[in-house]
């Protein structure tokens, strides 16, 4: 299957993407919902191996596959490694027809003007040669909007868009993550700011690019209904922000054309003590009323 079957996938196909993506950070929070305490490894390198387990054994479950699954955004160490035999990013289009995606930014600077912009990416260019390398779809990339600040939103949505052009000048597609903190009061107005800076970077980019958003899921339904339909838009994808998975897939149902791009949602309820036939069956309803969401629309 060709880099055209993987674009026919994302532009169209059924389906959500799954966040296999936690870094540094996130982590250690991710594993202890896994049921793996910090006492249970030494050493930063011995948890990258228990994170990789874990991935390793969602990728490999009988649920997870293109079929519901269409895309996987994965860490630079998870691409760097085997699932299955073969390295990660060739395991998931070949044995699970998934399409895969990179995180490539390095965290976020500290809060100033209502929003958190990305760290600088110095090795940008290497690493988007060593994705295109492994196979690599796509990338993914996040900053974080905490009030709503029109100059910090035009910010955000500038740096994620000039660094998207550097990706798409790779021949990957940038996922453009501007979340929204959704316990922030003024999250509705943060909202609309974001639509018209999104609404314009997107009119201003070259006929014949596009881009996937990955956006917090808005207080109005289909908010973002005129992204879902922009012709330089691939997709349109939600992050669950911190919402359950029952409140996150509520809220998918109601933005029409919006699929999922969950992570913590995902694997909520998995754990390193279930068996495989309990962890398999656990996984595989989470698949489906995620699934479920993302085509109610």
């Amino acid at each position: 299957m060709s880099k055209a079957d993987q674009t026919e996938q994302m532009t169209s196909a059924p389906g959500f993407i799954a966040a296999l993506d936690q870094s540094g950070g996130s982590t250690p929070k991710a594993l202890k919902l896994y049921g793996v305490s910090e006492s249970d490894y030494g050493s930063e390198a011995e948890m990258f191996d228990m994170i990789h387990a874990m991935r390793a054994r969602i990728a490999r479950s009988p649920a997870f596959t293109g079929d519901r699954v269409i895309g996987a955004i994965l860490f630079e160490q998870t691409m760097e490694r085997e699932i299955g035999g073969k390295p990660a990013a060739q395991f998931l289009w070949e044995d699970r027809r998934v399409v895969p995606f990179l995180k490539i930014d390095k965290g976020l600077e500290d809060e100033a003007d209502g929003v958190r912009l990305m760290k600088p990416m110095g090795d940008l260019d290497a690493l988007l040669d060593k994705a295109s390398a492994a196979g690599i779809f796509g990338t993914k990339m996040r900053s974080v909007i905490d009030a709503a600040s029109p100059s910090g939103i035009k910010a955000i949505v500038d740096q994620q868009f000039d660094i998207g052009a550097k990706v798409l000048a790779h021949g990957l597609v940038p996922i453009i993550e501007p979340e929204v903190t959704i316990s922030i009061p003024d999250k509705a107005e943060a909202e609309d700011i974001l639509l018209t800076e999104l609404t314009r970077r997107l009119d201003a980019l070259p006929e014949g690019q596009k881009v996937m958003l990955k956006l917090t899921l808005p207080e109005t339904p289909n908010h973002y209904k005129s992204l879902v339909d922009h012709d330089r838009v691939m997709r349109v994808v939600a992050l669950s922000g911190g919402y359950s998975r029952d409140e996150a897939n509520a809220r998918l149902a109601r933005n029409s054309g919006v699929i999922a791009s969950f992570s913590r949602a995902l694997t909520e309820g998995l754990s390193v003590d279930q068996t495989d036939d309990a962890f398999d069956a656990m996984l595989g309803d989470t698949i489906t009323s995620v699934y479920a969401a993302s085509v109610a629309g």
